[in-house]
């Protein structure tokens, strides 16, 4: 019996240090807000939100899901490793005059594994000339 308990505990061991190995993935977003500030309708409304994986872990980014469907956000498709960086692509359509406040959200493997980013910002007609 002490044989039984001598194995559980070296078995526990051996999963804690795996545990400690293999770290955890950080996603740091250079900002979580961008503005897109006061454009014309039809203008470019492709931004990046640019972000780096602090942690000690591949990093998955597993959804992005916007708050509306004139918001289409680009996730990267592979892992990303340790100090590397990234972005994910938010293409807004900007044909809809008017005030942009939507919401991305972002889930990964990271310790914070839900992450939201704001767009905002005002699309105007363009004057006559």
């Amino acid at each position: 019996n002490h044989m039984k308990s001598t194995h559980l505990i070296l078995l526990l061991a051996v999963c804690f240090c795996t545990i400690q190995v293999l770290g955890q993935a950080e996603i740091t977003f250079d900002t979580d807000v961008i503005d897109y500030g006061t454009i014309n309708k039809g203008e470019d409304g492709i931004r990046s939100f640019k972000f780096t994986n602090t942690g000690s872990a591949a990093l998955f980014i597993t959804q992005v899901r916007s708050s509306c469907g004139c918001t289409i956000p680009k996730k990267p498709t592979d892992s990303i490793m340790p100090g590397e960086e990234d972005v994910i692509e938010v293409k807004y359509d900007t044909n809809r005059v008017g005030p942009i406040r939507k919401t991305i959200t972002v889930t990964s493997n990271a310790s914070t594994a839900v992450v939201a980013l704001k767009i905002k910002g005002t699309i105007i007609e363009p004057e006559e000339q």
